[in-house]
């Protein structure tokens, strides 16, 4: 495996996002300072370099489809401040094409769900809305939960969480009979299951405490939590299995599933921890360790193989085979920890943002 630096740039602040479009043609990145960069994927030259959102900017995400472009004119960015609002950006031109008020909390967390076949379902056929023409971005905002529309236009918003909104995550598209994906939100206390059709509840399940981060595996089978408490706790939805592992060192905000979701990769102490989620699931199995000097502070399966991605506060990180006898393939030393990593859909390139607002781009290749 060879493994090295592609290319490098600076932000103004620390990385807090990064994603690639989806095309794979760019990269963009948001500062925690407000600033969001877009980068072409193959030089790390600057397509632009967008306002973003004073006092912060918390998170981004592209509308997903392949080659597939905006209503507007080119493949759309969404992004989230600590002002509030959210604001749509054309990559093509640098342009933003809207932006929606969400209150005075800050928005944290967005999700796009790609177009779906058909609208949101309701009792009276007179008040059905259509479908969506490309996408419905979810986004948060303190107990604030809406779905957009790419124009900026409200499709929906949800009753307000019961606590400040903690973590979403989409279940994979094809979960569902129908074509559709299940929102999961989390605030303290519980983790409720919403339907991105017809934007009712499914289920909800309770949590007696803080979670910090959400995943559902690829197959749709787990949905996982990690949480406040020291801990992982996961749901099997559709056949009521709870499982819970507690005892990791640190409060737990690092996830990732392989791409055949047999294994979770966790951070949460100096280790990071790989399970098999297989058959009944991880519980009262003995997890893989990956050890590290310092804490693990991120973790990323590759998108289409099976290499897996940590990295520790110290500024090492470390590629993985889990499946391997000697699992460790090549190690790297940053200047800074890592916040974010990003995959490239093929996994020939690999993002990485940093705590001094340095973004690396590391090839892979056999």
């Amino acid at each position: 495996m060879n493994f090295a630096k592609h290319w490098a740039a600076s932000l103004d602040d620390y990385v807090i996002d990064l994603a690639w479009s989806p095309d794979d043609t760019l990269l963009a990145a948001a500062s925690a300072a407000g600033s969001v960069t877009i980068y072409d994927a193959a030089t790390g030259t600057v397509q632009h370099t967008l306002k973003g959102h004073d006092d912060g900017a918390n998170c981004l995400a592209w509308l997903p489809g392949g080659n597939q472009r905006s209503a507007i004119s080119g493949q759309l960015l969404a992004t989230g401040g600590q002002d509030g609002f959210v604001r749509l950006w054309d990559a093509a031109t640098g342009q933003q094409t809207a932006e929606i008020k969400l209150g005075s909390a800050w928005v944290e967390h967005l999700a796009w769900i790609p177009s779906q076949n058909k609208g949101p379902v309701t009792d009276d056929p007179a008040s059905r809305l259509p479908p969506p023409a490309s996408g419905l971005l979810f986004a948060s905002a303190g107990k604030k939960l809406v779905a957009l529309n790419p124009d900026g236009s409200l499709a929906h918003t949800f009753p307000d969480a019961p606590k400040t909104i903690s973590a979403l995550a989409l279940s994979p598209f094809s979960l569902l009979p129908s074509p559709s994906s299940l929102l999961a939100a989390a605030c303290f206390g519980e983790v409720v299951i919403w339907d991105t059709v017809n934007f009712t509840a499914r289920k909800t399940l309770p949590y007696g405490n803080a979670v910090l981060a959400l995943t559902w595996s690829p197959d749709g089978r787990w949905l996982v939590a990690g949480c406040h408490d020291n801990a992982v706790h996961l749901w099997v939805p559709g056949e009521d299995l709870e499982l819970h592992m507690s005892g990791y060192e640190t409060k737990l905000q690092e996830l990732s599933f392989s791409r055949d979701s047999k294994w979770l990769a966790t951070g949460g102490g100096r280790d990071a921890c790989v399970w098999d989620c297989t058959g009944a699931g991880p519980e009262g199995r003995e997890p893989l360790l990956l050890p590290h000097e310092a804490r693990v502070c991120a973790v990323a399966f590759q998108r289409e193989h099976g290499l897996l991605v940590t990295a520790a506060t110290n500024g090492e990180f470390c590629l993985w085979s889990p499946t391997r006898k000697n699992p460790l393939v090549a190690e790297v030393k940053m200047p800074a920890a890592a916040t974010k990593f990003a995959w490239r859909a093929d996994d020939s390139l690999l993002a990485v943002g940093t705590e001094k607002g340095a973004v690396f781009v590391f090839k892979t290749a056999e």
